[in-house]
C-alpha cells in the first residue's frame, strides 16, 4: 500500500470539515456542498434551519470574495431582532477574523461587510425603494418564506442573475403553516430539478434545550395545529377536517422510509386496437403508479377509481387488500380516458384480477372500454330502468346525493382507528384538506383536490362484492384448455401467463421431462402444431427453457 504525507491544503480542509461538522447539525452539514439554485429548508420550530441558513450565508461570504448576499423578510421591522441579530452572532462566533464592519446600535443601518469584499444586506419587502436600489445580488435568503406571496418569490428570483464565478443561490426557510400554501405546490407537489428540498424537525437539532423540546411535545395535548406544524414539521390544516386530523398527522410523520416502487404499465394492444394482448410494469422515478405492497398469490384486492370530471382533478385509483383494508397501491395522474382505462385494466390484472369500481358520474367511457377489453371483475350496481321501472345491473359506481355521504361516512369510520393502513403521503394530505364548508358539506378546501379521497372511499364501499379470503388454486389441478385459451396464453406476457394459470389452472398435457417442474415465475408452452406430440387444444408446460 502506497502512503504519502498530506499537503497543507489537505490538512487545512480536513480541519475545516471537522470543525464544520462539530458546529452544525448532522442532517444540515452536507448542504454546504449543494449546487442547486434553490435550497428549500422546510421544518418545524427549533429544527435549526434558520441557524444553518445564517451559517451557510456567512461561510460562503467569508470564503468566496465578492459575495453580495441579500437577507429579506416580508416586513422590515422583523429583521433586526431575527436575521440581523442571528447573522451578527454567527459572524462574531465563527468568523471574527473575516469581519470588516458591523454597525452598532438599535437604530443603525443593517449590513455586514467582510475583509474579502463580500457584504450582507438586510431589507424588508415593504421597503420598496431600498429594495430597488440593491443590485448585483449573488445570494438571497428568504427567512419565513411562508409570509411571502409567490409573486414576491418570482420577482426576487428574476433579480438573481448577476454574473459570478461561484454559483448563485436562493435559500427559503419556513414553517409549513398550510397544506394549501404556494410553497408546497411549487417545490413539493412536483419535483424541481433546480431545487434541493430539506425537511427537518426538532429531533434533528442536537443543540436544542430540553425545556424547548418539552414545549413542542406538549402541543400534542394542547394544540393539534401547532403540534402538526411546529413539532412534527408537517403541513398545517386550518379547516375543520372531516377525518381525524390528529391520527392522520401522526401517521404522516411516520411515513419516512416507507418502501415503495413507482412506475407505469405498458400495455400492448391486440389487432382490434381494444383488447390488451400483453402488458408489463416499467419502473420509473416519476411513475404514475406507486406500489406499497406487491400482490400475493390468491389474495383478493379491490380498486376504487375516480375520474377527472371536468378536467380540474387527476384520474385516481386506490388499491386495497380486501382482507385487511390495507392500502397496497395508488394510481394518480392526468390522462385521456382511454389511457386511464388501460392503466386500470393492467393495475387490476396485476392485483390478481381485482374488483374494479370506477366512478361513472361524468363519463361512462372508461367502464365501457374495460367491458370491451374483457375485464371480468367490474363493480355492479343496481339502477332503475327508465321505461320498465325494474332494477337492472349496471357496471361502475355512481356518486350522487344518496351515495356520496354514505361512502364518506364509511371511510371516516374505517380510518378513525386505523390510519396505519395508509401508506401514501398524497392520500393523507388530501384527507387532511377534506373539510366541511359553511353549509356542512364535506368537500376539498378551495384549491385542493379530492380525487384520492373519493377513490379511496369507493374502494372501501365496494369491498363486499369481492372475496374476503385467500383462494390459491394449486398448480396440481388439471384442466382442459380450449384452442382459444392456448392461443391467448402463447401471446401473453409472463405476468399475464402467471395470472392465467392462477385463474384457469394447469392444463392437461404431458410433462416433457423430470426437469420440467412447475415454478411460479416462468412458463413455456409447446403446442401440438409445433411438436406434434399432443392433440389440438393441449400442450406441454416447461419452465426450464431451452
Amino acid at each position: 500500500m502506497i502512503t504519502r504525507d498530506l499537503s497543507e491544503r489537505e490538512i487545512e480542509t480536513l480541519r475545516w470539515w471537522r470543525d464544520w461538522k462539530a458546529t452544525n447539525n448532522e442532517s444540515f452539514a452536507p448542504l454546504i456542498f449543494d449546487r442547486h439554485r434553490y435550497l428549500i429548508l422546510k421544518g418545524g420550530a427549533g429544527s435549526g434551519k434558520s441557524v444553518f441558513a445564517a451559517r451557510y450565508v456567512m461561510e460562503r461570504c467569508a470564503t468566496e470574495p465578492g459575495q453580495r448576499a441579500l437577507v429579506i423578510r416580508k416586513v422590515k421591522e422583523d429583521i433586526r431582532e431575527s436575521c440581523f441579530k442571528l447573522l451578527k452572532e454567527t459572524a462574531e462566533r465563527h468568523y471574527p477574523d473575516s469581519i470588516a464592519f458591523i454597525p452598532k446600535g438599535k437604530s443603525s443601518a443593517m449590513y455586514i461587510t467582510l475583509k474579502n469584499g463580500s457584504e450582507i444586506l438586510f431589507v424588508g419587502l415593504d421597503d420598496a425603494e431600498r429594495l430597488k436600489s440593491i443590485t448585483d445580488i449573488t445570494m438571497i435568503w428568504m427567512e419565513e418564506a411562508s409570509e411571502f406571496e409567490q409573486e414576491d418569490f418570482d420577482q426576487l428570483d428574476i433579480r438573481l442573475r448577476t454574473p459570478y464565478p461561484y454559483h448563485l443561490k436562493m435559500i427559503l426557510s419556513f414553517n409549513p403553516i398550510s397544506l394549501m400554501h404556494w410553497l408546497k405546490k411549487r417545490f413539493f407537489d412536483f419535483r424541481d430539478p433546480e431545487a434541493r428540498v430539506h425537511e427537518s424537525t426538532y429531533k434533528d437539532n442536537r443543540f436544542l434545550p430540553e425545556s424547548q423540546i418539552r414545549v413542542l411535545e406538549n402541543f400534542k395535548n394542547t394544540n393539534p395545529y401547532f403540534y402538526q406544524v411546529y413539532c412534527l414539521g408537517e403541513w398545517g390544516v386550518t379547516g375543520k377536517t372531516v377525518f381525524q386530523g390528529k391520527q392522520l398527522s401522526e401517521r404522516l410523520s411516520r411515513l419516512e422510509g416507507e418502501e415503495k416502487i413507482t412506475g407505469t404499465f405498458d400495455p400492448v394492444l391486440q389487432e382490434d386496437g381494444i383488447r390488451i394482448k400483453s402488458w408489463s410494469f416499467r419502473e420509473t422515478e416519476d411513475g404514475d403508479v406507486t406500489i406499497y405492497r406487491k400482490p400475493e398469490a390468491g389474495r383478493p384486492y379491490v380498486i376504487g377509481g375516480d375520474t377527472a370530471g371536468d378536467g380540474s382533478d387527476f384520474f385516481a385509483g386506490q388499491v386495497l387488500d380486501n382482507i385487511t383494508g390495507e392500502q397496497a397501491a395508488v394510481l394518480h395522474h392526468r390522462y385521456d380516458e382511454d389511457q386511464y382505462a388501460r392503466q386500470m385494466y393492467c393495475l387490476g390484472m396485476y392485483y390478481n384480477e381485482a374488483l374494479l369500481g370506477i366512478e361513472t358520474n361524468f363519463s361512462t367511457y372508461p367502464v365501457k372500454l374495460l367491458e370491451k377489453m374483457g375485464y371480468r371483475k367490474l363493480y355492479v350496481r343496481e339502477v332503475e330502468d327508465e321505461y320498465t321501472g325494474r332494477l337492472r345491473p349496471s357496471f361502475g359506481f355512481r356518486t350522487d346525493l344518496r351515495t356520496r355521504p354514505v361512502i364518506i361516512a364509511g371511510l371516516v369510520e374505517a380510518l378513525r382507528d386505523h390510519a396505519s393502513l395508509l401508506h401514501d403521503r398524497k392520500t393523507i394530505q388530501e384527507l387532511l384538506t377534506f373539510t366541511r364548508n359553511q353549509d356542512g358539506r364535506a368537500e376539498a378546501e378551495q384549491g385542493a383536490h379530492d380525487d384520492l379521497v373519493m377513490s379511496l372511499a369507493i374502494a372501501w364501499y365496494i369491498r363486499p362484492q369481492q372475496d374476503m379470503t385467500v383462494s390459491v388454486k394449486t398448480i396440481a389441478e388439471k384442466r382442459s384448455w380450449s384452442a382459444d385459451m392456448w392461443d391467448d396464453f402463447r401471446n401473453a406476457s409472463e405476468e399475464m401467463q402467471k395470472m392465467m394459470l392462477q385463474d384457469w389452472g394447469e392444463p392437461e398435457g404431458k410433462v416433457q421431462s423430470a426437469k420440467c417442474k412447475v415454478q411460479s415465475a416462468k412458463w413455456k408452452v409447446e403446442s401440438a402444431t409445433d411438436k406434434g406430440r399432443s392433440e389440438k387444444g393441449k400442450g406441454t408446460l416447461c419452465t426450464t427453457g431451452r
